[in-house]
Formats: structure tokens, C-alpha cells, sequence
């Protein structure tokens, strides 16, 4: 095997990697939702609309035990949860900002 072609096997390793996290739907939109700053889990409810409370949070664990969501509780009262972007996840928001842009600008008839 070639040096450029061992290169490309470790790519396509990192790249499966990377979407075996961002692949399942929703998460690209919540650590994007997220790209605004900490949000609760109503607050991201309604931001990623359509999706039910368990597969939120399911997804919000996902993200966490992935490196990319923090979750913080506030003792209160009233008891308070917030979920924020760790540096790993704010890593995302241009790769999201960019792969936003490449969809709108040949995805966007297809969407239709």
C-alpha cells in the first residue's frame, strides 16, 4: 500500500468516525442549536423542531459521552439543566457553517 493511499485509509477512518456521531439524525442540529450558546432542554426542543424528548435526550447523552455537549445543573430552586458546547463541539460550528453553505449552494434545488 502507497503513502498516499494509507493516508486516504486513515481519512476515511476519521471520517467514519466522525459520522458515526454527526451521521444520526439531529445531532448535526443540535450542537449547532447550541453554537448560539447554552441552551435548556425546552429551549432546544423548540430550536430543533420535530424531534420527541427521548430522542433528545438520547441524543443530548450521545453528545456528551461523545466529548461535544456539557451538561450543567443548577441546585436551584428551581433545579435548573443547561447544555453547552464543550471546546470539542465549538471545534464543529465552522465544519456545520461550511457544510450549511455547500448544501444551500447544491442541495437547495433538490430540497424541492
Amino acid at each position: 500500500m502507497s503513502e498516499i493511499d494509507e493516508e486516504r485509509q486513515v481519512c476515511d477512518t476519521a471520517v467514519t468516525l466522525a459520522f458515526t456521531v454527526l451521521g444520526k439524525r439531529w445531532n448535526g442540529m443540535i450542537v449547532s442549536s447550541l453554537g448560539g450558546g447554552p441552551s435548556s432542554f425546552v429551549t432546544l426542543r423548540r430550536a430543533v423542531g420535530g424531534i420527541s424528548d427521548t430522542v433528545l435526550s438520547d441524543r443530548l447523552a450521545e453528545l456528551a459521552d461523545a466529548g461535544l455537549v456539557a451538561r450543567t445543573v443548577d441546585a436551584g430552586p428551581p433545579v435548573a439543566v443547561s447544555y453547552a458546547l464543550t471546546s470539542s463541539g465549538e471545534g464543529l460550528l465552522p465544519i456545520l457553517d461550511q457544510l450549511g453553505r455547500w448544501a444551500s449552494a447544491n442541495l437547495a434545488e433538490r430540497a424541492h
